[in-house]
């Protein structure tokens, strides 16, 4: 399964599910729940945060939470 760690600038995708334990609340509550779009805005190096937008707002999550939450990409 893909996760927003494998997605590409620019890509978008939908979120399908992520086990609730590994997610802080604050990003939950943000907007980072199954249904909603994201978009990847920009990766950062030496494994450093990404830059996503959920619901019209950017974010910076950690490459690994981001590898928990499992995702549909768009065509």
């Amino acid at each position: 399964m893909l996760t927003i760690a494998d997605l590409k600038k620019g890509e978008r995708a939908i979120i399908l599910d992520f086990p609730v334990d590994s997610i802080p609340l604050k990003l939950i509550e943000m907007g980072c729940l199954p249904g909603n779009e994201i978009t990847l805005v920009q990766t950062t190096p030496f494994n450093g945060p990404l830059y996503i937008t959920i619901n019209e707002s950017n974010i910076a999550i950690r490459k690994n939470t981001a590898a928990h939450i499992l995702i549909d990409k768009i065509i």
